[in-house]
């Protein structure tokens, strides 16, 4: 899960495998370093999710993120580990995207590369801090401009709402657990 800091990345862990995951609740981002769930069920499929540190933390440039999650992705790659997906968080509660989120959300496309879009979940969340209007509005912007999600989403990816529940986050993994594994462009590079 990869994702600006504060956008529910380690909450969307913990709800979907019960796990306790350290999460902020002040101004100053939390995770630090790539950390693994517990592993968990959905239907029959055995699950860990990887929860990373967000781009814009407080404390780390995007440039030391973006090491720490590459270190931790080819580590895993080399280990025989392999993603049936990827899912990147966004906040549908942003006034406006910033400048960093739009370089966290290139940094995002660097790492997976094309062709792992069909394997890319693009989730909106937060939306319980918006009106259906103002969030459907925002969603719609962000899947139909060419400088947000489009580009990806015409690539294979999709997008989904996930509404803080533990019910929520599973059905966004039920969207994943079936695919083959595919290797990050990331992962094959390094």
């Amino acid at each position: 899960i990869i994702g600006p800091t504060g956008s529910g990345k380690s909450t969307f862990v913990n709800l979907a495998s019960g796990s306790s995951l350290r999460v902020g609740r002040g101004l100053e981002s939390c995770t630090s370093e790539v950390q693994a769930s517990s592993q968990f069920s959905v239907g029959e499929k055995q699950v860990v999710l990887i929860d990373t540190p967000g781009f814009g933390d407080t404390t780390l440039t995007d440039s030391d993120i973006w090491k720490i999650i590459a270190a931790s992705f080819v580590s895993s790659y080399r280990a025989g580990m392999r993603f049936t997906g990827v899912i990147y968080t966004q906040r549908i509660s942003d006034v406006k995207v910033s400048g960093s989120a739009l370089q966290s959300f290139r940094m995002f496309q660097e790492l997976c590369g094309e062709e792992t879009y069909p394997n890319v979940l693009l989730v909106t969340g937060m939306w319980d801090t918006v009106t259906p209007e103002v969030g459907n509005a925002r969603d719609r912007e962000l899947a139909t401009k060419d400088i947000f999600f489009k580009p990806v989403l015409e690539k294979g990816a999709r997008m989904m709402r996930h509404n803080n529940t533990r019910e929520s986050a599973l059905e966004i993994i039920r969207n994943l657990v079936d695919k083959p594994p595919v290797a990050l462009r990331i992962q094959r590079e390094l």
